[in-house]
């Protein structure tokens, strides 16, 4: 009981520790922002102007820009300029891997995602609480996941950028047996650590709008608890059902493609991603494969702010095999049969570049969404609500 007691203040304390990161990250490299600052002003005032008024354009072309040895460079460089200023330059903040960087620059990221589950579908039919105590001796009410994900990105060349995510998540269900009976139970933990490299393939531009194509190749690894255990009515220490679980215990293949396009103050992009599981892990059962489709548009209204709304399709399976731990006939959650299923997403999002000051180049975002559509292999929770808020810091 005292784990549940301490629960909120540990996620408090796990948002608190995100905070401090953030601004670890800040104040550690703010110093070498300073600098190129100084760097742009003496230029700008010996041709007798202010810094804020340069355009990135006529940055690339000041006395402060590095010479070019190569004619062509002096010519690609202020498109790239002013595609890294915009803040549509990066796609909305719940889609990851759709952008790369030049040689030598890092990123560093965070984000903070909500998810809440209530009331229950079997295919596109929605079901009460007592339908599904028809069927099974204990109900899953309602599910919260709150997950914090620290990530880098580097790009060792100019056609390789690496990528790394790293989740800390905490979940927790609310259920009722057929006797009248609630409870809760609770998990937490790092879930599966996941790395990617991303390769522009294709890149055409025009005078108005330019195309990129990226590659996506990546690996999850099994760092993420398949054996979390808690409290419930039939004792302690109970094994959880499958989606109380951190991880999913095997390695993972996430092959994706990116397109994105952008005009004046317009972009839009469409990504697909895989999610191939490999092999069982060792509670003799493994998670079903997923695909995702997601196309955007967003629109710049500023300098500093642009908006965004974005379709998200997924597809899931089921689970193959089954931990013989768990018990299929008491609750929905931990039937291997009750796992997959199809939605369409509708989010709406906002990105922010930060200009000036302290923070300058940083960037921060959000995003909202509810499912419009979902077909599931039920009885099953499902989505209400989801909320992506994420920083990002390109170096």
């Amino acid at each position: 009981m005292l784990s549940h007691l301490y629960y909120p203040n540990r996620a408090v304390s796990g948002l608190a520790v995100a905070v401090w990161f953030v601004a670890g990250c800040v104040a550690a490299f703010a110093a070498d922002g300073v600098k190129w600052d100084r760097l742009v002003e003496d230029g700008a005032r010996t041709n007798g102007v202010q810094a804020d008024a340069l355009t990135p354009v006529e940055l690339a072309h000041s006395p402060t820009a590095p010479e070019k040895s190569d004619p062509a460079d002096i010519f690609a460089m202020p498109a790239i300029t002013l595609a890294s200023s915009r803040p549509d330059d990066h796609g909305p903040i719940g889609v990851m891997g759709d952008h790369v960087h030049k040689k030598g620059e890092w990123m560093l990221s965070y984000r903070y995602m909500h998810m809440f589950m209530k009331g229950h579908r079997d295919g596109t039919d929605e079901l009460s609480n007592g339908d599904v105590l028809r069927q099974f001796m204990v109900v899953p009410t309602d599910m919260k996941m709150d997950m914090h994900m620290v990530g880098g990105m580097y790009a060792p060349t100019n056609w390789l950028t690496t990528m790394v995510m790293v989740p800390y998540t905490f979940t927790s269900m609310d259920h009722r047996t057929r006797t009248g009976v609630t409870f809760r139970t609770r998990s937490e933990g790092f879930g599966d650590i996941k790395a990617s490299g991303l390769i522009p393939v294709f890149e055409k531009e025009g005078q108005k709008t330019r195309h990129k194509v990226l590659l996506k190749g990546g690996v999850s690894f099994p760092t993420g608890s398949i054996n979390q255990r808690d409290r419930t009515p039939a004792g302690a220490n109970q094994r959880l059902p499958y989606p109380m679980q951190l991880g999913s215990g095997t390695y993972d293949l996430m092959p994706g493609v990116t397109y994105t396009g952008q005009a004046e103050t317009w972009s839009w992009g469409l990504q697909g991603t895989g999610v191939i599981r490999l092999g069982k892990n060792s509670n003799q059962y493994r998670l079903g494969n997923r695909v995702s489709v997601t196309p955007w548009v967003a629109k710049k209204w500023a300098s500093w702010l642009s908006t965004s709304v974005r379709l998200n399709g997924q597809s899931w399976g089921n689970i193959t095999g089954a931990d013989p731990v768990l018990n299929p006939n008491m609750i929905q959650t931990a039937n291997p049969n009750n796992q997959g299923g199809q939605a369409v997403d509708l989010t709406f999002g906002i990105n922010l570049l930060v200009p000036k000051g302290f923070l300058k180049n940083q960037r921060v975002a959000i995003e909202m969404g509810f499912p419009l559509h979902q077909n599931l292999d039920g009885p099953q929770l499902e989505r209400d609500l989801f909320l992506t808020v994420g920083w990002q810091w390109g170096l």
